[in-house]
């Protein structure tokens, strides 16, 4: 039995496991637990939460993050502040799940801060329960924008760029192709955000959205929906479902013979979406936060994704990335507090220092360019550097240019069978 089935035979199964990048300033100086020095409880291992789905639509990627979170306290010696560091990790099937898991892992495990949210609905349930314990939480896969804008709060950080900042790489790769839309969207807060991002745009650029529906999460037969696509005819389907929806979709679109008819397009896609596929179904054009093997990437970034597949067999999906740096980024925080106690003036003290390119480096929330961080969130950060595009066409994989949103990306390149390309800021 590997360690990941042993961790879903158990719930609130307790791991060790190390961590990595987004350190963390603001974050260390949120709400951690207790002092551990001089105090009796030292001993006692330091737990930290974490919150991914062990069952649903979103699972396939769910076990990825959770894999990484895991390895990044291994690697951490499963020791934190020179005590033992243990992960518990609970289920989220739904996003009241989700709250009343994060309640338990506060007032039942005293976790000292918590990591997980595998889609934004469940995020923000967490993010409200972070915010009542005065503990951090990292939100490390869900890319709606309400986590730092309307919902913000400053015990909550983000890794995943919002959907605002992706839609403003692909957005103008779709409007070359075609100025008629239609958009198929997911019925939660990911979904509606593209419908609204994608929408905005194409109105603003003498475009038109010729169709859009909404579809719920687990949905097992898009047929209909497809059939309502070719009657409206489209020059680009803009797609906002995720993870095994998508990769459902995407074989219900290739059998109905649409591959290669209507461009399809959609943003932040993880690697196993499409690797669920298969190479003849995942025609598109996305945009990616990572690669494993990006030759770009810093050289802990490297160790992590080699330490992944000597322990698990598999290549590092960009999922396993994001879980290992959303744990790292907590418990680097911790240890630069060099305590559980929370700070005298709560999280989110100052900014965080963005150094792409130097081992250790970190970043705090991301928001989109244009907006205006609300009340108690004006610390904010962003870090772009990880929103790559790329064509998914045959065994090649293609595209660079210049943003106009002020994001620039650069190279062209070609790479072998769907490598992502990640674009660092000139």
């Amino acid at each position: 039995m590997t360690d990941l089935k042993k961790t879903r035979a158990a719930t609130g199964l307790r791991i060790g496991r190390r961590g990595l990048l987004l350190g963390a300033t603001s974050l260390a100086a949120s709400r951690l637990g207790m002092p551990y020095i001089g105090n009796a409880a030292a001993a006692e291992p330091i737990k930290i939460g974490m919150i991914w789905a062990k069952t649903g639509s979103i699972v396939d990627q769910a076990e990825y993050l959770a894999q990484g979170g895991m390895l990044a306290l291994e690697q951490r010696n499963n020791t934190l502040l020179g005590r033992p560091a243990e992960i518990v990790w609970l289920d989220e099937p739904n996003p009241q799940g989700a709250q009343q898991s994060a309640e338990r892992l506060v007032g039942e495990q005293k976790v000292v801060g918590m990591v997980g949210g595998a889609l934004s609905s469940f995020a923000l349930a967490i993010s409200s329960v972070a915010k009542k314990a005065k503990i951090p939480y990292v939100a490390a896969n869900a890319a709606t924008g309400d986590l730092t804008g309307k919902s913000c709060n400053k015990y909550t950080f983000r890794l995943q760029p919002p959907v605002d900042v992706h839609a403003r790489v692909l957005a103008p790769y779709c409007a070359a192709i075609g100025k008629k839309w239609y958009l198929l969207t997911a019925s939660y807060a990911f979904g509606q955000d593209i419908k609204r991002a994608f929408t905005d745009y194409i109105t603003a650029n003498g475009g038109t959205v010729v169709g859009a529906d909404e579809v719920p999460v687990g949905t097992p037969d898009y047929s209909s929906f497809i059939l309502k696509i070719r009657a409206a005819k489209p020059d680009v389907v803009i797609g906002g479902i995720a993870a095994s929806d998508l990769t459902t979709f995407l074989k219900q679109w290739n059998e109905l013979g649409m591959k290669g008819k209507i461009p399809f397009a959609e943003i932040s896609v993880g690697n196993t979406d499409l690797w669920g596929v298969g190479p003849e179904a995942a025609d598109g054009l996305y945009t990616i936060t990572w690669w494993y093997k990006n030759p770009n990437n810093s050289p802990e970034e490297q160790a992590m994704a080699a330490a992944y597949e000597k322990k698990y067999h598999r290549p590092a999906a960009d999922k396993a990335w994001m879980g290992w740096l959303g744990m790292k980024s907590l418990l680097d925080s911790i240890e630069m507090a060099k305590s559980t106690e929370p700070g005298a003036n709560g999280a989110g003290a100052g900014e965080l220092e963005v150094s792409p390119r130097q081992p250790g480096y970190r970043l705090s929330r991301l928001r989109s360019p244009d907006d205006e961080p609300p009340p108690g969130c004006r610390h904010s950060a962003q870090d772009i550097r990880q929103v790559g595009l790329f064509r998914r066409q045959g065994r090649i994989a293609e595209d660079a240019g210049r943003h106009r949103q002020g994001l620039r990306f650069g190279g062209r390149q070609r790479l072998q069978d769907g490598h992502a390309l990640r674009f660092d800021p000139g």
